[in-house]
């Protein structure tokens, strides 16, 4: 298991290098630089890109980026906010959308399991019914269309919330945004949750063990949601990384100072500084989450441990 850890820690480095390539080879070929305005002369110009070192061959800039990196320095932002390093940017917007993607994925996920559960006990009942529909809803319906529903009930007619995000008040401006963000991962896993455990339940190893005469609470959350467990998080894994790094559109609803406004503001006006540190960033969430879920298997399943021991041998 350790051999395959650090096999996969190595090859995660080398994905996050080969991405940051890319990324830099994109950037050389879009149109346009970071200073775009018109009142600024070619002279000019060449002086502020040589002043940020953009007139060096892009290679050496790369390998630059890289070394500054590792110092914990991503340059500073261009454009946006100019002249200010880009961890003071992402000091006060990366912890708002980490505590907003992590509220969402924790509540969506505890009562996705919770309604799933249920759905897969009550088959064929009325709670199976809702819980159907629930997840019909939650995964046709954009996160926005609940966040327009949530403002106009919640913030607008009974003013129980803030409908604008206020920084004094995080917690109250988070409860509508945690909602919204949290509906698509819900109904995901109450969906695959109610197919997998439905499975399981009817598998010949469970009706054997229900025969021995063990207990059902035992049955169900030793034995039944353990085995399910594996493809609902392949499938949470994703959602995970895409709450945890913000939502560009609840974010804008909300006025929400979040690092995927802040990504799109990088893009618009060629901040390229910003654009690769967030891409950078994303990239090593996700890497580092599948990583996480890898591991996970193993815990959950030992089977894939042996497996995966065995091939490397």
């Amino acid at each position: 298991m350790k051999k395959y850890i650090l096999k996969r820690v190595a090859i995660s480095i080398v994905t996050l290098l080969v991405i940051l390539l890319v990324l830099f080879l994109m950037l050389e070929f879009m149109p346009g630089s970071p200073f775009n305005d018109e009142k600024l002369t070619a002279a000019q110009k060449a002086i502020l890109n040589k002043k940020y070192g953009l007139d060096k061959p892009m290679l050496i800039r790369f390998f630059n980026y890289i070394k500054a990196m590792l110092s914990g320095d991503f340059g500073v932002s261009y454009t946006i906010s100019k002249n200010t390093p880009i961890t003071s940017l992402l000091q006060t917007r990366l912890p708002i959308s980490l505590r907003l993607g992590g509220q969402a994925i924790l509540i969506g996920t505890v009562i996705g399991l919770i309604l799933g559960l249920i759905a897969a006990i009550k088959h064929n009942t009325i709670f199976d019914t809702i819980t159907t529909v629930i997840s019909v809803l939650g995964v046709s319906l954009p996160s926005y269309v609940f966040a327009m529903a949530l403002i106009y009930g919640l913030g607008f007619r009974l003013k129980w919330f803030p409908i604008l995000y206020d920084v004094k008040k995080p917690f109250d401006s988070s409860i509508m945004p945690t909602i919204s963000l949290c509906m698509f991962t819900i109904a995901t896993v109450a969906r695959f949750t109610r197919t997998e455990m439905l499975e399981v339940l009817g598998s010949d190893y469970m009706l054997l063990a229900e025969s021995k005469g063990i207990n059902s609470f035992r049955l169900i959350f030793r034995h039944a949601l353990r085995n399910a467990l594996i493809p609902i998080i392949t499938v949470l894994a994703p959602l995970v990384v895409g709450l945890m790094t913000g939502s560009l559109v609840i974010e804008k609803l909300f006025s929400i100072p979040g690092i995927g406004s802040l990504l799109v503001s990088a893009i618009q006006s060629n901040d390229y500084n910003v654009v690769v540190a967030l891409t950078f960033i994303y990239s090593l969430m996700y890497i580092g989450i599948m990583l996480i879920v890898d591991i996970l298997y193993g815990v959950i399943d030992p089977r894939i441990r042996l497996v995966k021991g065995a091939g490397n041998e």
